[in-house]
């Protein structure tokens, strides 16, 4: 087994004393001061999280567009210069191989971040579908450096950390889910106004011989340091799933109630005849949210109960630290709605939550 890959920043993760474990093949930080402050920085103020682990894969040449459109599920001609979306990529079955974002910079230049664990997939299938096409496929994912500036005042730290570092750009003009690319001395840096917690923010894409100048940037702006643990929590607070946890192979949109990102009214892509059988015949089950009354959380894995019939499991679980409550994910049969009441196995005691639709908090990340 390899050792665990370091981003470009783990000397300095390792420097500010954070508890590092290993995560989809790489060294990444879990925690710094701890999960529920940092999480509450987030919703607060600002915090900033190196997620270099995600993969940069560049779709460039005159048919990036139909390859994108021939890979995922999502319908890319509906994107202009600048913007983005967000989209699935699965298997002949229908299952999700990953979910991520796609990012349009010119017609013949295209982004596309996977999930770490998720890149290799992703690579082998727009190799496999633009092999007949005039494009180029690249995985820079090594080359790149990710982070991501989120909370209520992370477009202020952005624009100060980036004045500090020679550039005028107020990130604030670029529009949600846009992307601009600027120049930060002779290096570009990708503007991308998008994030995984809820809240007003931007991810930055930077080389990564420049990440430790802006990482150090945004700490002197007001950031906070952040690791996985709180963007977990964070997510989860709003609903979005995670693959591998609540999205899988095993899983279909339909039932992950991701069926929005899927386009059947456009030429072929893969997986789209079983997706269009799965319509018809409606999902056997859906992802919704589980709300406790109380602190105690519902765990990945646990068994959900109507009585005593079991209805489903657990996907992901936490502790909200904005609400006080347990909540989570589940895959439930499709005839539990929201408003329904059931109990989760914790552990031997019967712990009641509700069904509801996600998110658990209140937050607009247009604003």
């Amino acid at each position: 087994m390899s050792d665990p890959r370091p981003t470009p920043l783990t000397a300095r993760h390792r420097a500010a004393g954070a508890k590092l474990a290993p995560f989809a093949g790489w060294d990444m930080p879990l925690q710094f001061a701890g999960t529920v402050a940092e999480h509450e920085a987030v919703r607060r103020e600002v915090g900033v999280f190196d997620v270099s682990h995600l993969g940069t894969v560049w779709v460039e040449g005159p048919d990036a567009q139909p390859t994108v459109a021939a890979s995922f599920t999502n319908d890319p001609r509906r994107l202009g210069d600048g913007a983005s979306q967000y989209t699935l990529c699965c298997d002949q079955r229908g299952g999700i191989v990953d979910d991520l974002i796609v990012y349009r910079l010119a017609a013949d230049r295209w982004l596309a971040i996977p999930n770490a664990a998720n890149t290799a997939a992703v690579v082998q299938r727009l190799r496999e579908r633009g092999a007949d096409r005039d494009v180029r496929i690249t995985d820079e994912s090594a080359d790149w450096a990710i982070l991501a500036v989120q909370g209520p005042d992370s477009l202020d730290a952005v624009r100060v950390a980036f004045e500090s570092l020679g550039n005028d750009l107020d990130p604030a003009d670029v529009p949600h889910l846009g992307i601009l690319e600027v120049p930060m001395g002779d290096a570009p840096v990708l503007v991308c106004r998008t994030g995984y917690t809820g809240e007003v923010g931007a991810e930055l894409l930077v080389p990564a011989a420049r990440a430790e100048g802006l990482w150090d940037a945004l700490l002197t702006a007001g950031a906070t340091p952040c690791g996985l643990g709180a963007r977990d929590t964070l997510r989860l607070e709003m609903g979005y799933p995670l693959h591998g946890n609540d999205l899988s192979v095993d899983v279909l949109p339909g039932e992950a109630r991701l069926g929005w990102a899927v386009k059947l009214d456009r030429d072929d892509f893969v997986g789209r005849d079983a997706l269009v059988a799965a319509k018809a015949a409606g999902p056997a089950r859906r992802l919704w949210g589980l709300r406790g009354s109380g602190r105690r959380p519902p765990r990945a894995g646990m068994t959900v109960l109507d009585g005593d019939r079991a209805v489903g499991r657990v996907t992901s679980g936490s502790f909200s630290p904005t609400a006080g409550i347990g909540i989570g994910l589940a895959l439930l049969d499709a005839e539990v709605e929201p408003g329904a009441e059931v109990v989760v196995d914790v552990r031997g005691t019967a712990v009641p939550f509700e069904v509801v639709r996600p998110p658990f908090v209140d937050r607009d990340p247009k604003a």
